[in-house]
């Protein structure tokens, strides 16, 4: 890692963490995972610092996700990163959800995968006009992870297996509306928030101070979100409970105004790993119901599994190593994918006590 991936600013009492990879849009690596929790947990012990704020550099992305390239080469290299990776990503992600003080996550531009785990845990997830939000994970044959089993499956209606199984972008006001953003701001606040968090006066209650300054800045007016014209057709199609049923359900569709968008859905979900797109439908099913903590090992069991299954290398090298598109999933139809391949996935490969997550709550 270079010195300057994770910057820190310490400014009238709030720290401005800046992942600064933009050409590689902010992706996270190990290293600097590792920087963000040293940074994070000084933060938390200096009394001069009342708040957090995370930020991506330039203009194009938070954060792209992790370094996917740096986890294939260790996966079909036989290396470890693959496994010490997704063990402190996850650490790091639980954790700010119950950080210390004030945590605010700025997500203007590109935010997926690895870059929606550090923003969904903070008390304040700013969007803004450049905002695209994603778990494309499904399209590289794994899964939504970073605590999607608990954010993804927690939202209104069917929206959650609706993101999780199309990889579908989303703007600033759908992730209003998806309650996966709490503010939108305009450009000019965006590029302005630094400067008027400089000038904010704190009083015994930094959190209320935050709220008020933030809010007092956001968009007025926004159009309505796309997602709410289509929301009564991903409710009716995306709340079946298997994969072949949503896909049954997607033919169905009747509605003249939901026609077009349900042909293209079901060409997006043809395109994915239809082993994935099951596991993941359980995935949510199950982490609807369990504890933020739970969903997070629950997850990891699930990695070393996608380690062992094909689809994450074959997917990964179709559309970012050679960028071919045409990946060979395994098996290559829902219709053969088997309840034994779906459950294989929520196996523990650890024996009882030995989860490397098992002191999750203990930890920073």
């Amino acid at each position: 890692m270079s010195e300057t991936d994770v910057l820190c600013d310490i400014r009238n009492g709030i720290a401005i963490l800046t992942l600064n990879r933009p050409s590689a849009l902010n992706a996270l690596t190990f290293e600097m995972i590792g920087e963000l929790r040293s940074r994070l947990r000084a933060c938390a012990l200096d009394p001069t610092v009342r708040a957090v704020l995370i930020r991506g550099e330039g203009d194009k992305a938070f954060c792209a996700g992790g370094d996917i390239r740096a986890l294939y080469q260790s996966l079909t290299e036989s290396g470890s990163l693959h496994h010490e990776f997704f063990i402190a990503e996850y650490s790091l992600d639980y954790a700010l959800y119950a950080y210390a003080k004030p945590y605010i996550a700025l997500m203007d531009g590109i935010t997926m995968g690895g870059g929606m785990g550090l923003a969904q845990g903070a008390g304040l997830r700013i969007v803004g006009d450049r905002t695209r939000i994603a778990m494309p994970e499904v399209a590289i044959g794994i899964f939504p992870d970073v605590g999607a089993s608990y954010f993804l499956s927690r939202l209104p209606g069917s929206l959650g297996p609706y993101l999780a199984l199309t990889g579908t972008q989303i703007r600033g006001a759908d992730a209003l509306y998806c309650q996966l953003a709490d503010v939108y701001l305009p450009a000019a606040a965006v590029a302005s928030l630094c400067d008027s968090l400089d000038g904010l006066y704190w009083s015994a209650d930094p959190r209320s101070d935050l709220m008020r300054l933030i809010h007092a800045q956001s968009a007025q007016g926004l159009p309505a979100p796309s997602l709410s014209v289509l929301r009564p057709a991903i409710d009716a199609h995306f709340s079946q409970p298997s994969i072949s049923a949503i896909m049954a359900s997607l033919e169905r569709e009747a509605h003249a105004e939901y026609a077009d968008w349900a042909q293209q859905t079901i060409k997006l979900l043809q395109a994915r790993s239809p082993t994935m797109l099951a596991v993941t439908l359980r995935q949510l099913q199950r982490g609807k119901s369990m504890a933020l903590a739970d969903c997070f090992r629950m997850e990891l069991g699930m990695v070393q599994q996608c380690f062992v299954h094909g689809d994450f290398v074959e997917g990964t090298r179709a559309l970012i190593i050679d960028k071919d598109n045409t990946p060979h999933w395994t098996p290559s139809r829902i219709q053969d994918v088997t309840e034994a391949m779906i459950e294989r996935f929520f196996i523990e490969p650890w024996p009882p006590g030995a989860h490397p997550l098992a002191d999750l709550e203990t930890e920073l």
